[in-house]
């Protein structure tokens, strides 16, 4: 073997010791990357994939606070609180689901909801009420208002955006959604 051979075979090798060593119980990471990338080896696709699958919990979470609190007539403040906490409840539960469907028991798979979600959860939730709380009359708007539908989905769609390169960064970390791919 020449040496110019036998340096590519080091290198090759090399290469795959890396990429064994980002795989995650099975599972290679789309876009692997290596320390110091700051998430830049983790593709947008699978960063908006994390974010929807967030949003999906978040927005049954939202949408059925907002629409419980101004249906009961609560104060803005309660409504914004109810929404918050069904958002987490209703994000937990989603990313629960997928993971005792895999074969995790439910303590575990709590465990796995609160690393894999926590932090998006958050940045949706006050990017969301922030939104709804700014609008002019938003909040105050009845179900029957398109002020109060529009303000919702404007709100729900920034949340998403912004959202999306907090995931990204966080998964090119091994954190935040990527703890969840081991169990698909």
């Amino acid at each position: 073997m020449t040496t110019h051979s036998a340096h590519q075979h080091d290198e090759h090798r090399h290469d795959e010791h890396h990429h064994q060593g980002h795989q995650h119980e099975g599972h290679a990471h789309e876009g692997h990357h290596r320390a110091g990338d700051h998430g830049a080896g983790t593709s947008w696709r699978m960063a908006a994939l994390a974010t929807l699958h967030c949003l999906t919990g978040c927005a049954i979470g939202e949408v059925l606070g907002m629409v419980v609190g101004t249906a009961a007539g609560l104060h803005n403040a309660a409504t914004v609180v109810v929404s918050v906490v069904l958002a987490f409840v209703f994000g937990y539960a989603l990313t629960m689901r997928g993971v005792i469907r895999a074969g995790v028991p439910l303590r575990q798979a709590l465990k796995v909801a609160l690393a894999a979600d926590t932090v998006s959860i958050a940045v949706m939730e006050l990017i969301d009420n922030t939104v709804m709380v700014g609008v002019p009359g938003a909040m105050d708007a009845g179900l029957a208002d398109a002020l109060f539908w529009v303000s919702l989905v404007a709100s729900l769609a920034l949340a998403f955006v912004l959202t999306t390169p907090v995931n990204r960064w966080m998964i090119g970390r091994g954190k935040g959604h990527a703890v969840v791919h081991a169990y698909h």
